[in-house]
């Protein structure tokens, strides 16, 4: 593909699509390309109360407005893109996929973040056989089945809930004695009966033969161990930034993600990150928007003062 856009986006989610929503607006030729379909992790989000201007809605709508609002200009998408290379240091950016090789004057860099793993014994061999990182793909399997979910934060804490709409027992397991997660999402959860805590406790390995069974706790107040009969265990401790295309590119903190300016600009010119792969203070939909549109109207006077620069020299 010969044609160069002025600013091509890696990355559908909340913070590609407002990106590319502000650099249509003023006026660029930009493109999304994602790995997968557009919409990002909230897709796969129950409910999202946080939002401002909704009280609830499902994270697959939300994400639906967002590209129905985006879908009124001339934003190129580029779905289901394998991205191979991604070379950011030279004056024109190109990103080499599976079959096609784009280039542009800019890039937003919008590639999220994962779930984290535990990193324990029978983890990856059992996922899809009891071990999922998603609650809303993976919840109507567990239907009158004991099940745990680890973590506290809010995410961790919204799952449980969820799952109790399928699982006989849900356990929430916490390596703390108490929670992150706000207040209210707090309350909700010791208000339910199908819920049951485990804090100061943390999971050291997932037992299984064909499907889990059971898993091995430390109990790390007290120094015991025990085991705990359950039918499935969802890992909700954190993310981790996708930032494997860009080694040795841009400039990551102690935790990989990458260190942006408050105009989300990287240590490299033309190159910007948004979203929850940047470092930022708190991981949202909302402050992905946010990120988003400051990013975009920062790359369009980007590419203005590169212009003028370039027409001055002429």
């Amino acid at each position: 593909m010969e044609k160069i856009f002025d600013c091509i986006i890696l990355g559908g989610g909340p913070a590609g699509l407002s990106s590319a929503l502000y650099c249509a607006r003023a006026g660029l030729n930009c493109a999304i390309i994602d790995t997968s379909a557009i919409g990002g992790t909230p897709v796969n989000y129950c409910e999202i109360e946080n939002y401002l201007g909704f009280d609830k809605i499902k994270g697959f709508e939300l994400c639906e407005k967002f590209e129905n609002h985006i879908d009124n200009f001339n934003i190129k998408k580029f779905e289901y893109e394998e991205i191979k290379e991604v070379n950011l240091k030279s004056e024109i950016k190109e990103i080499k996929t599976l079959n096609n090789t784009y280039s542009a004057k800019s890039i937003i860099i919008a590639t999220g973040a994962k779930p984290k793993k535990l990193n324990i014994k029978g983890e990856i061999e059992n996922i899809g056989r009891g071990v999922s990182y998603c609650a809303v793909c993976d919840g109507a399997f567990y239907k009158d089945k004991t099940v745990a979910v680890v973590g506290g934060g809010n995410s961790a804490l919204e799952e449980a809930l969820y799952l109790t709409r399928f699982a006989r027992k849900v356990y929430l397991i916490h390596r703390r004695n108490a929670f992150r997660a706000d207040e209210i999402i707090q309350q909700r959860v010791k208000e339910n009966k199908k819920i049951e805590l485990i804090l100061n406790s943390t999971v050291e390995e997932i037992i299984a033969k064909d499907k889990v069974e059971e898993i091995k706790i430390l109990n790390n107040k007290i120094n015991k161990t025990s085991f705990l009969k359950i039918e499935g265990i969802f890992p909700y401790i954190g993310l981790e930034p996708n930032i494997e295309l860009f080694s040795n590119q841009v400039n990551f903190d102690k935790f990989g993600f990458i260190i942006t300016d408050c105009t989300m600009k990287t240590n490299i010119e033309g190159v910007y990150a948004v979203g929850d792969v940047r470092n930022t203070p708190l991981r949202q939909v909302i402050t992905a928007v946010s990120d988003g549109a400051i990013a975009g109207v920062e790359v369009s006077k980007y590419l203005l003062n590169l212009k003028e620069t370039i027409k001055k020299q002429s």
